[in-house]
């Protein structure tokens, strides 16, 4: 595989893990913390409804669990495509 080919599936492979983190991302603080949160609210949980669990702590948790797995997949991609730090 010559170069370009390779920084060129790299780079597509970055784009693509960070538009599915950003949708994750997305659904959880606007959909569900804020679009779905009437849906939400007969749902309760921690004495609370889901929606505004998700508009105050669900959309931070994720965000936080997404991030951790960015810097895994990322770590694992950089090692695949030899472009690691290491």
């Amino acid at each position: 595989m010559t170069l370009d080919k390779t920084a060129a599936s790299y780079w597509k492979a970055n784009l693509k893990i960070i538009w599915i983190c950003m949708s994750i991302w997305a659904l959880v603080s606007y959909g569900f913390g804020i679009i779905l949160r009437p849906l939400l609210a007969g749902i309760r949980i921690g004495g609370t409804d889901l929606g505004f669990w998700f508009a105050q702590q669900g959309s931070i948790l994720t965000f936080i669990v997404l991030i951790f797995y960015y810097t895994w997949y990322m770590n694992r991609l950089d090692r695949e495509y030899d472009v690691d730090e290491q």
